[in-house]
């Protein structure tokens, strides 16, 4: 797990800038990738909402998006293909102070890591689940991928896919997610709010996010989405209509919905359920572990 840097120098101790959460690393995305607005609006984000580099955590599976936590400055782990889910439960209940953030592709959420998906919705795990949607494989030069649309030819598909994709707002809708939004690369300040309303939303938020791939996928480019996408809020959609929630999800063509869809706050998140979270002691992280230290060694030894 990689550990925040400290604030820029230029800075006084504590105070933020957008600065603050630049990565160590730079991007190796290729030049116009959608992911550059994502990483740029997280941090914004993150900047708004006034955290402190160690009060997020951001963990990633893997593919280009995966790439994320090293970009971003708060803690971070890159894990393996379509497990991200599966660790960011474990960071979230082993220290629940913390705001748990996993960043990935439509491959590694809703293909490798579809199970993950619909167990973390279930469980209503507090945490935010941003999901790169540029359907298709980009790290392996351009595959079919679960949201790539029907007919779509591909390396994998040359003749045009005869799938039908995933629709994961529906899906995120009715599979337990307690707040489920859409962004896209090409509207970055809208994306900026969704994902404000996603981190400070107490349960399991998806924040699926249309992201171009410029170099494998030229059918679902900026220029085809432009004239396509609507922005909830500005046509006055209630989110607390489960209905019209579903509707507006399955709605695709000529007008494309994007904001947020979907959100409820009545359903208790999976760390208000778990009795040893309220004892008092805080996190889990930080209570003593009731075994030697001999034994911890040993532990973690077998781990290494």
């Amino acid at each position: 797990m990689t550990a925040p840097a400290a604030p820029p120098a230029t800075t006084e101790p504590g105070q933020l800038t957008k600065e603050t959460y630049r990565g160590r690393i730079h991007p190796d995305w290729c030049p116009g990738c959608g992911d550059f607005s994502v990483l740029a609006a997280l941090q914004t984000a993150l900047f708004e909402l006034g955290l402190q580099p160690h009060q997020a955590c951001v963990i990633s599976g893997i593919g280009c998006s995966s790439n994320l936590p090293g970009y971003v400055n708060t803690y971070g782990m890159h894990t393996l293909h379509g497990r991200a889910l599966a660790v960011a439960t474990g960071v979230r209940l082993g220290n629940h102070e913390l705001k748990v953030i996993c960043a990935g592709g439509d491959g590694d959420g809703y293909g490798i890591g579809g199970n993950h998906f619909v167990h973390t919705m279930r469980r209503n795990v507090d945490l935010t689940y941003v999901v790169m949607d540029n359907q298709i494989y980009g790290l392996t030069t351009g595959q079919c991928s679960p949201t790539s649309v029907k007919g779509m030819k591909t390396k994998s598909t040359p003749y045009g896919s005869v799938e039908n994709p995933i629709n994961p707002i529906p899906m995120a809708i009715v599979g337990g997610a307690t707040y489920v939004a859409r962004a896209f690369s090409g509207k970055q300040k809208h994306m900026v709010e969704m994902f404000k309303g996603a981190i400070q939303h107490k349960g399991f938020a998806l924040v699926d996010v249309f992201s171009p791939c410029v170099t494998y996928n030229k059918d679902n480019t900026y220029q085809w989405f432009n004239p396509r996408v609507k922005i909830l809020e500005e046509q006055g959609h209630d989110p607390t209509d489960f209905h019209k929630a579903i509707e507006r999800g399955y709605q695709w063509g000529e007008e494309i919905p994007i904001g947020l869809f979907w959100r409820r706050t009545d359903l208790e998140s999976l760390e208000d359920l778990e009795p040893v979270l309220h004892t008092g002691e805080g996190p889990l992280a930080f209570r003593p572990l009731g075994i030697s230290p001999e034994q911890a060694q040993r532990l973690i030894q077998e781990l290494l």
